[in-house]
């Protein structure tokens, strides 16, 4: 598993390496729901310049919309049109959609976040270093995968399981958390149909 170059910034170098692999090197470990709060990653903070007023959450959407929306003062966003891979829909206004931590915040927390300063929470929940790591999909979609890892599930649109098992295993190598062995059965059974998919994580800061 080597390393592409680091970049230009100094940051940490890139790992890719394929779909199956990426599973096997996931740390295997219980989850530990006890004492998670949403509050514990606080979210959404003011974005990559904080003087412009967008936060997180809007510069997901600006990045990801097929057709850009008017930004009107305020950050508000106005028109756009946005494709939700989940389900497999067009959306057209920024407030039906949601902004999904690929690996919900509960399931990071399960999974190693509770032991990490606030600080760290904060950078993970507004993680905009990593194309994989914040998804805008359309609400309903979100809420129907709520905080569910993989074993429990995928989305609904044909043909995008091997991408979504890939980012969600991007995020979790990117981050250093750990999989349970429900899940990692269940990753390691979907790879079989998803020859030649390969991860793409750069490790977090």
């Amino acid at each position: 598993m080597a390393p592409t170059a680091a970049n230009a910034h100094g940051r940490a170098a890139a790992y890719t390496l394929p779909l199956a692999a990426a599973v096997r090197s996931l740390p295997l470990a219980a989850e530990v729901r006890a004492g998670y709060q949403r509050t514990s990653f606080k979210h959404w903070n003011a974005g990559r310049q904080p003087t412009d007023g967008c936060n997180t959450r809007a510069e997901v959407l600006l990045s990801e919309a097929v057709d850009p929306p008017q930004i009107l003062p305020g950050c508000k966003l106005s028109g756009g049109r946005w494709w939700s891979y989940y389900d497999a829909r067009w959306v057209t206004s920024a407030s039906a959609l949601d902004v999904d931590h690929m690996v919900p915040l509960a399931e990071a927390w399960d999974s190693g976040a509770s032991q990490w300063t606030a600080t760290r929470r904060e950078s993970y929940a507004n993680d905009l270093d990593a194309v994989t790591s914040l998804i805008a999909v359309s609400a309903a979609s979100n809420r129907s995968k709520s905080d569910k890892d993989p074993a429990e599930w995928l989305p609904s649109a044909s043909g995008v399981m091997c991408r979504y098992i890939s980012e969600w295993t991007a995020t979790k190598l990117r981050w250093g958390l750990t999989a349970d062995a429900p899940e990692l059965e269940t990753l390691t059974q979907l790879t079989e149909a998803c020859a030649g998919t390969t991860v793409t994580y750069e490790p977090a800061p």
